[in-house]
Formats: C-alpha cells, sequence, structure tokens
C-alpha cells in the first residue's frame, strides 16, 4: 500500500510551477473585460542509468514541466479589478497499461480582487511556503531529479534542494509592492482536508512569504523569506517551516542560493505532513551565464529529511544548456546526477525543446 501510494503521488504530483504567462495570447478585450490564453509545451529525449532499480532507459517524457493550457479573465469594475485563472496540466507520458490513459489535472482554478489595497486571490493555486525557492530554480524549463519508473515528470530539485509548493485550496492577501517589498499571507487547506478520516481537531494551515525586488546598476537583486504553520495530521502536533533565498544577476551573469528549514513536513512534498517532531532541511545554489540566447547553469541541490517520496539525505548536481531560438522557443541539453539515502546514483542525459507562449 505505501509503494502504490508514492507511485501515485509521482504521477498525480506532476510537477510545475507557472506564473501567469506574460506572452498570453490575448483573445478577447473590450469594455475593460479581457480574455487570454497561455500554454506550455515541452518534450526530451532521455537517456538514464539507474544504480537503484539496476537499468538503462531511453525514452522520450517530459521535463520537470508538465504541457499546460491556461485561461485569464479579468474586468475592471469602477475601482476593483476583478480577474481569475484556470489551468490544466497535461502528462503526456501514457499509463503502461491503456492506450491513451493521458492524465490532466487542474492546478489552478482561483479568483482575484486587486485594488488600492493589493489583492485577495480565492480558490487553488501553488502555495505560499517555497514558492519563490521553486520558481526561481534555474533548471525549471529543463529536467532535473531523474524519476526512476515514473510516467510523470522528472523532478526539478523537488528534494534536493526545496520541498514541492503543491496546488491547495486557499485565501490569500497580498499587499501592494512599497520600495520593492511585497507581503503575502494565507490560510491553506490542511493536509487532512481531503482524508477518508474524519477531520477531528485539525486546524487550518497558515502560510506567508515576503518578498524584495530591486534594480542597481547594471544589476538586479532579490530576496525572500517565507514560513508555515499549522498541525501535523500524523500526530496532530505543531508543524513550522521556514524558507528563504537570495538571487544577484551582473552582466550576464546570476548566481542564486535557496533553503528550507522546518519540523512536521515532508521534505519533498510541501503540504504532506510528518511526525511534528522530523526535522528536514535543503539548500539549493546556481549559477548561471546568459548571452545572445545562450544559457548555461550549473546546480547542486541536496535535502536531508522525511519525506512523502524521498527520504534521507538526497542529492542532485546538474549541468544544462538552453538555447532560444526565438522568444517562445528554447532548445535544451542537460545532465543530471542524482545521489540517494543508500549510495545508489542515476544518471541521466537528456536533450529536448520547450515551446511556451
Amino acid at each position: 500500500m505505501k509503494n502504490n501510494k508514492a507511485k501515485l503521488l509521482a504521477v498525480a504530483v506532476a510537477m510545475g510551477i507557472s506564473t501567469q504567462a506574460s506572452a498570453a495570447i490575448e483573445l478577447y478585450n473590450q469594455d475593460g473585460t479581457t480574455f487570454a490564453a497561455d500554454g506550455h509545451f515541452n518534450a526530451f529525449y532521455v537517456q538514464t542509468d539507474d544504480e537503484i532499480n539496476n537499468e538503462k532507459q531511453g525514452r522520450v517524457r517530459m521535463g520537470f514541466l508538465p504541457n499546460w493550457i491556461g485561461f485569464n479573465v479579468t474586468k475592471q469594475m469602477g475601482d476593483l479589478k476583478l480577474g481569475g485563472r484556470s489551468s490544466f496540466w497535461v502528462s503526456i507520458n501514457d499509463g503502461h497499461n491503456s492506450v491513451t490513459d493521458t492524465a490532466i489535472d487542474i492546478r489552478q482554478f482561483y479568483g482575484t480582487v486587486d485594488g488600492d489595497f493589493g489583492q485577495v486571490l480565492f480558490g487553488k493555486d501553488f502555495g505560499l511556503y517555497a514558492r519563490t525557492n521553486i520558481f526561481s530554480d534555474e533548471l525549471l524549463l529543463g529536467t532535473g531529479l531523474p524519476m526512476p519508473s515514473s510516467g510523470g515528470v522528472t523532478f526539478g530539485n523537488i528534494s534536493t534542494g526545496y520541498p514541492y509548493a503543491t496546488p491547495v485550496a486557499q485565501i490569500t492577501y497580498r499587499t501592494p509592492v512599497n520600495n520593492g517589498f511585497q507581503l503575502a499571507v494565507g490560510v491553506m487547506d490542511p493536509d487532512s482536508g481531503e482524508s477518508i478520516n474524519a477531520n477531528q481537531n485539525q486546524s487550518a494551515r497558515f502560510e506567508a512569504e515576503g518578498t524584495y525586488a530591486t534594480d542597481f546598476d547594471g544589476g538586479k537583486f532579490n530576496a525572500w523569506l517565507g514560513g508555515v504553520a499549522g498541525e501535523s495530521n500524523v500526530d496532530g502536533g505543531s508543524i513550522s517551516g521556514i524558507a528563504y533565498g537570495a538571487r544577484i544577476a551582473m552582466g550576464g551573469f546570476q548566481f542564486t542560493a535557496s533553503g528550507f528549514d522546518q519540523e512536521g513536513i515532508a521534505a519533498d512534498l510541501g503540504n504532506f505532513t510528518t511526525a511534528s517532531n522530523a526535522d528536514a532541511d535543503g539548500y539549493l545554489v546556481q549559477a548561471s551565464y546568459a548571452a545572445n540566447g545562450h544559457r548555461f547553469v550549473l546546480s547542486h541541490g541536496e535535502n536531508d529529511g522525511s519525506g512523502a517520496i524521498f527520504s534521507g539525505d538526497q542529492e542532485n548536481d546538474s549541468i544544462a544548456y538552453f538555447y532560444d531560438v526565438n522568444s517562445n522557443l528554447k532548445i535544451i541539453a542537460e545532465y543530471d546526477m542524482y545521489e540517494n539515502a543508500a549510495g545508489q546514483d542515476v544518471d541521466q542525459f537528456a536533450i529536448g525543446a520547450a515551446l511556451s507562449w
């Protein structure tokens, strides 16, 4: 049962993070109402040498992001701007025992109200805790951590640098940006919210994240700090965590460092709770250089702690190359070297393309 649950999680949680695409195609704009669509497609040829399962594979599969299509609507009503987003994330890798068993999951389905006070979001969206850690991953459009024996996505640096900011039902408030600072605070459906067991004595989960961004002569600087508090669905004890990071960019070079430290939260899936006294921590460091449509990335990440899928010391090293054919199409080559808690390795070479609008 435990193994089956892990396999289901690996598929159902098909990883991917996206903000509303800036290059969305506007389909309607009239009388203060807009409707637009955005999307992302990717596929990689991967060659994997898997010491964990003692196998070698050559496959065509998704990378860290599944394919998606998203729809965005806004309507100006006096001093308020009303909006909403729905996005549908699709696996291109069908199940082993079916012909066209394509998985579709809905990671975003929310409404927004914007005004001078900031923004209120209500519905389903990615969590706040460790959100910018994963948004800032230089391998977001690549592959990252190989997933042995998985029909779903690769894992980026989930479990080797940060926990996943799993999409969850929430009500979130964001302040206006003030001198580069912005604060987001939200109440989230807890781990037990959709459990088959009665949700007895379970408190809602609270998450927050503060971000800062500024430009300076020749460069940019970003920093963030987030936190979470709630109760463990395992033993009812208190859970807590902090996630943090910073990025500096100058003259084509970019350096990013992030980390997290938490108790009672799975080291890989941030919405899953563990025993309240179980510690987990990790970090991710990356460097990149971009010029004339070419971008080179070096990445190292580690996690330690109990996870929903991976537990113990996990480590991943990656080198990647991204080439912008144009503003919508990228060609990507990547080599990843993963090591699990038992010292077993999974090495993976991937080459593919990502098309976004």
